[in-house]
This record gives structure tokens, sequence and C-alpha cells, in this order.
């Protein structure tokens, strides 16, 4: 489809403010708030900000890389992009909802494109027990710390803690421990997608945890739920040779 009315927006670096002048000079732009489609110019963690700020505009995001792994990202360049726009494939993306407890009595809530992760605080490690569907599945998990991962943040912090790379038509979540000391043998599980995972925080006075859900920590939490925001869709265009269900299979065939 053909989008009118270009915004753009630019992490800080300087390759990325020399792109936006370069592309605000050659191309009509307007204000986010009055755009049918934003290309962002950074890295990764820029277009997780950018999305985030837009979360419940309902626009599409279209990232041009200028950062380092660009996992998110299209390749730059200042040609024809009206025309790429045009092009682009759009991948639909469901945040997690994180509804955190605090030793305080305080909740926080909070969403996450990538992951939601829980990590310990201190010297000590982490005991943890995991529910699924009000079911519990790991009775005590002694550990760093334990995520819920999305399909497209599953390349991110999920896949350096040995968790698997989902594809996003897999319709699932992964559930990945963080240097587990016992038990030893779990290495984690897939779940639907419609699963509700509660993490309870065993003898968090004495072992503290915290709960990060993209930019957002909690810290000193002692329940925390997570799920799938069916009522938040994000959309992400793609050049369409290298859409994103593509890179997460590549992603698994990577040397």
């Amino acid at each position: 489809m053909p989008y009118r009315k270009i915004a753009f927006a630019a992490d800080n670096s300087d390759a990325a403010q020399a792109a936006l002048r370069q592309l605000e000079a050659q191309y009509k732009h307007v204000p986010a708030d009055q755009a049918d489609v934003v290309v962002a110019l950074g890295g990764d963690g820029f277009m997780l900000r950018t999305l985030h700020r837009h979360m419940h505009q309902n626009v599409p995001i279209y990232g041009m890389n200028q950062g380092t792994v660009g996992f998110l990202m299209n390749g730059y360049s200042a040609d024809e992009l009206p025309q790429r726009l045009e092009g682009a494939t759009m991948a639909v993306l469901h945040p997690l909802r994180m509804r955190a407890l605090q030793e305080s009595g305080a909740e926080q809530e909070a969403l996450a494109i990538n992951e939601v992760s829980l990590l310990r605080q201190s010297r000590q490690v982490a005991k943890i027990r995991i529910s699924v569907d009000g079911r519990v599945r790991v009775p005590e998990l002694s550990c760093d710390g334990v995520l819920v991962a999305t399909p497209a943040g599953s390349t991110a912090y999920n896949l350096s803690a040995h968790g698997p790379i989902l594809p996003l038509s897999a319709g699932v979540l992964a559930l990945t421990p963080i240097s587990a000391f016992r038990p030893r043998r779990w290495r984690g599980a897939l779940l639907p997608r419609e699963a509700k995972v509660r993490f309870e925080v065993l003898d968090h006075y004495k072992r503290p945890v915290s709960a990060v859900a993209d930019l957002t920590e909690v810290r000193d939490v002692v329940d925390v739920e997570i799920e799938e925001a069916r009522d938040v869709s994000l959309r992400i265009l793609f050049d369409s040779e290298q859409n994103l269900e593509e890179r997460l299979l590549n992603e698994q065939f990577m040397p």
C-alpha cells in the first residue's frame, strides 16, 4: 500500500542523525502523530523504543539499520524509500503483558515485545516457583533468573540463555531458565501462546529478584504473571526478500 505521510525518528548516534538529515532533505515528512508510517533509524534497541513509543498509535514502523546487529531493521538506503515502503511485507506482533507484585504491595504492569525476564538482585541464587495455567510445573528453580520470550524476541536474550529460536507461525512462547543450578537437567519449555505463566519468588527477603519487561524494570518482586497481550498489535514492515519469518528461519542455520 502507498504510505503518503512519512515520519522519521532517529537514534542519537552520529550515523543515525546523518541519515535523518539526508532523508528529511530528500522526502516530505510529517510529525509522528500525523503519520501513516514511521521510519526508524538506528539499531534494534532504538527500534524497540520506537515500537513502545508508538504502541497505541497503530502505525506501522519501518526500520533502517544505523546500529550494530539490526535484526529488526532493513538495510539503509536513501534511494526509492516510497517504493520500498509500498513493497514491504508486514509482520503483526503481540507483546507480552507483565503484572508484577512487589514486596511493598505495589503492583506494576508493563508490556514486552522481546521478553519478560526475572533476575536475581544479589549475590545469592534466586529461587522461583513456576506455574503454567494454574498448575505448578517447577516447584523450585534455583537460578540466576528465568524468562518468557516472544518469537520476535527469541533471538535476543533468550538465545544467549540457550533458549530456542521460534518461528512466528509456530504459535508458541519460550520459557527459558538463566544459569539454572537446580533442577540441573531442565532446559526450559515451549508453551502455547495462550498460556498464562506465573513466577513466585521464594525466600524473597533473602534472595531479592527484579522483573524486566523490555524497557521497564520492577525491583523486589514477589509474584509475576505473564501472558500475551492479544488486545495490542504491533506492525513492523520488512523488505519483502528479508521478512521477519525468513530472518527467524535463517538464524536457525547460522554457523
